[in-house]
């Protein structure tokens, strides 16, 4: 069961072309000791891309499916478009998508808030943890946040999406699991392999 809840800019995740080894990153360039704000946690600029690994349980032992995602354009109204066909932008205290908030302020541990996607669905988000340290392909990373959705998939099942954000560097771990009974099943997992972001 794939998960419905999808960042732009993430997911889907398939097979794409890699970052040249002549402009990713395989070490981050010391980020801050913590987020100050939303925008922090994901640096929005044309050409800024980032290139995850999917480890997902589905792939079986051994196979690693990269995906790259290069920001495009800013269109009129501030979103920036990647070559997903995902768009984001900050916007006051919140980085959004064209349906929901992702990532809310301040960036401090238990903030809260909602999405509403639909009539039937409401996503839950938290920040489940700051000064998190994610060891990815892409290098080490302190100072990282965790935020976690959650939305009902059915009676009795939750998902929950995790993401961890590496201030000035982006997402660099993404985890989903399907939770029946107290239960939690592993669904989907990404690491960073590789980033370009302006000024690194």
């Amino acid at each position: 069961m794939r998960p419905t809840m999808r960042p732009a800019l993430l997911l889907p995740l398939a097979a794409a072309a890699m970052l040249s080894a002549a402009c990713a990153h395989h070490a981050p360039a010391a980020p801050p000791a913590r987020a100050t704000s939303v925008a922090d946690l994901f640096p929005l600029a044309v050409g800024n891309e980032w290139t995850w690994e999917d480890q997902s349980p589905s792939l079986g032992a051994g196979r690693r499916a990269p995906r790259t995602v290069k920001i495009l354009e800013r269109t009129a109204d501030g979103f920036f478009r990647d070559s997903e066909r995902g768009e984001l932008k900050v916007a006051g205290r919140c980085l959004q998508d064209r349906l929901r908030q992702l990532v809310c302020g301040p960036v401090e541990l238990g903030t809260t808030w909602t999405s509403v996607v639909s009539v039937s669905s409401t996503e839950r988000y938290e920040i489940a943890a700051v000064g998190e340290t994610v060891i990815t392909p892409a290098g080490t990373f302190p100072g990282c946040v965790r935020v976690r959705a959650l939305n009902r998939a059915g009676p009795g099942t939750d998902l929950v999406n995790e993401i961890s954000y590496a201030p000035g560097v982006g997402p660099v771990r993404i985890e989903t699991f399907a939770v029946t009974g107290g239960q939690a099943a592993p669904q989907f997992r990404a690491l960073l392999r590789a980033y370009k972001v302006e000024g690194r």
